[in-house]
């Protein structure tokens, strides 16, 4: 890897990291070698909104290359409202951009004295002011420091208003809407008083002869893909209406098993109407980004799945259009959508029990299907205005402000994506044991559980409704896309394990085989818990909550409920994990060549 450079906003200095051979061995790059290079900086104490927490951008060892979908990088650091491991995906063309510049990453860390952006070109770096830019939303900003550059091809990485106000789900954007959302590192780049990285660079990033014919191959397969043809054509909105037939789409804010509407907001029903183009990310044959127009002659970013049932079924909207508008504001300020869009639920849920009064919301009446509701507390969030403030802490803080904090859907303070575990169950413990939380991405079993198998890993078919005899196959998984995350590749792409192996082994002149890439993820995965571990996290903390444990009246998920204990218990035997404590043992520690983190956890 290229040097990682470390910027103090603090005092305005610089030093170049070079990465050990053995942690580029062992960790190859992404969310996965961030771990182990922040394993020490992250503790229990630290507070990831203060001047010492880190804000970590780093590549992956293809980033750049051309390869099927590794246009890729990954933003890590701690979560401001989970206070856990955080990384926070994300594609585009920044990531490529710092490579030419000179670097695989940017650890940045300190306040700057006064709001400011960082310009890198070509391993010069320069801290400028950005008062001009307070105020101004992603679009916006990302085009004035375009401007005030001048340099054809500079990308951008920014904050909106929401991490300029600390919410604590803000986004950080590039390129034509790419969003790292998850997580809330643009609270923690706004605590720094950053509103945006540019960079910019000329170098060419060599790749090896063997590299190009296992890429060249790769690329045919992926654009030959079943898989990849269908999110081309529909977006991951296409994956609406099999969904809700499973009763896996949550409506009503997880409380409706169906939704009768599902094709009006469908990614069909986008592609028929309002479809105008596509959008894909550094060196992608897939284009999965919607490009829409919603008749007024300007062209918009489409929304993914996680946007289209976030504001639509899971607050009973069916106008595709405002939910395109809701998604827009959320992007416009820089807030990740599905936090938004849950909270939001919530907020309505609350509303309807009671436990919300129009005195709370300033007079706000919260009825379902109300867009024009939705979109006044969107502003209030990024605002913090009125219940907005609480509203921005996210979906468990505004449970707990009410009495109700058993009723927010997530997962230690990271709210739960549109996949619910009724319907296919091998999410439950996808969003139990998830190292940031109730995430989808870490492992997304559901398309396990859809029957998308790899049997020359171990990953089987088991039925959507099984529970404890597919425990072992979920953490499979989930070491499967914990490798995914190290060397970037996009979730959305079916590469299979014998090409990836093929292709790192090409670049990186390694011999690895497909078990050394399982044993990567399983390596990474288990840092990731013993981070957690460290700062607080235990077995008790490994559970769902309560709406996924009350059966659906109706759908394709009615009367199933998952049996998380049972599902638990035989995880944690697969997992080599103990179960008093919910740390994995000294000997799987040691076992992957963990041993800091053996001796830290044991003694």
């Amino acid at each position: 890897m290229l040097p990682i450079l470390k910027l103090n906003l603090t005092t305005n200095t610089t030093e170049e990291i070079i990465i050990p051979k053995e942690w580029e061995r062992d960790f190859l790059g992404g969310a996965s070698l961030a771990a182990r290079m922040l394993y020490s900086t992250l503790t229990k104490d630290l507070d990831p909104l203060s001047p010492e927490s880190p804000l970590l951008f780093i590549n992956g060892p293809l980033t750049g290359t051309n390869g099927p979908t590794t246009g890729r990088f990954v933003i890590c650091g701690k979560g401001p409202a989970t206070g856990l491991w955080a990384e926070s995906h994300i594609g585009g063309f920044w990531g490529p951009e710092l490579r030419k510049a000179g670097y695989d990453g940017l650890w940045i860390y300190g306040k700057a004295p006064a709001w400011s952006y960082v310009w890198i070109q070509d391993g010069r770096l320069e801290v400028r002011t950005a008062a001009h830019l307070i105020g101004k939303d992603v679009y916006e900003t990302q085009e004035l420091v375009k401007a005030e550059l001048g340099v054809k091809g500079a990308r951008v990485a920014v904050i909106g208003e929401a991490g300029e106000h600390g919410i604590k789900y803000a986004s950080i954007c590039c390129d034509h809407g790419r969003m790292a959302g998850r997580t809330g590192m643009g609270a923690v780049m706004g605590s720094k008083n950053l509103k945006a990285i540019a960079v910019h660079g000329t170098h060419k990033f060599e790749v090896t002869e063997q590299y190009a014919v296992v890429r060249s191959e790769a690329n045919r397969e992926l654009r030959q893909d079943n898989e990849a043809k269908v999110m081309g054509e529909v977006g991951s909105a296409g994956a609406a209406n099999y969904s809700e037939y499973l009763g896996a789409m949550p409506s009503k804010y997880y409380h409706q098993g169906s939704f009768e509407a599902v094709d009006n907001i469908s990614g069909a029903k986008i592609t028929e109407s309002i479809l105008v183009g596509q959008s894909a990310c550094q060196g992608c044959v897939i284009a999965c980004g919607r490009v829409v127009n919603l008749g007024d002659g300007q062209k918009r970013k489409g929304p993914e799945y996680e946007t289209v049932v976030g504001f639509g079924p899971n607050l009973l909207i069916d106008d595709l259009n405002e939910v395109v508008r809701l998604g827009e504001m959320c992007d416009k300020y820089g807030m990740d959508s599905i936090s938004t869009a849950n909270t939001i639920g919530l907020a309505f849920h609350l509303f309807e029990m009671g436990k919300i009064t129009p005195q709370d919301t300033g007079g706000l009446v919260l009825h379902w299907g109300d867009f024009l509701a939705v979109r006044q507390l969107i502003r209030m969030i990024a605002n913090r205005e009125g219940i907005g403030a609480v509203m921005a802490e996210g979906a468990r803080a505004l449970g707990a402000a009410f009495g109700a904090e058993d009723e927010a859907v997530q997962v230690n303070g990271l709210e739960a994506a549109y996949h619910d575990p009724r319907g296919v169950s091998g999410m439950a413990l996808s969003y139990a044991t998830s190292p940031r939380g109730a995430c989808h991405n870490q492992s997304d079993y559901f398309f396990v559980d859809w029957g998308h198998t790899h049997e020359d890993i171990g990953i089987q078919f088991f039925e959507r409704h099984a529970q404890a005899e597919k425990a072992a196959n979920v953490a499979k998984h989930q070491d499967y896309r914990t490798h995914y995350n190290s060397v970037l590749i996009c979730i959305f792409a079916h590469v299979p394990p014998q090409t990836q192996v093929g292709l790192i082994n090409a670049q990186l002149n390694l011999n690895w085989t497909v078990d050394d890439l399982m044993r990567s993820g399983e390596r990474a995965w288990n840092l990731k818990r013993a981070i957690n571990n460290r700062m607080g996290l235990m077995r008790e903390n490994d559970k769902l909550p309560k709406a996924f444990l009350e059966p659906y009246k109706e759908g394709g998920a009615a009367g199933f409920v998952p049996d998380i204990q049972a599902m638990l218990a035989a995880y944690y035997e697969a997992r080599g994990w103990d179960w008093a404590s919910g740390k994995p043992t000294r000997e799987k520690l040691v076992e992957l060549g963990l041993d800091e983190a053996a001796k830290d956890l044991w003694g």
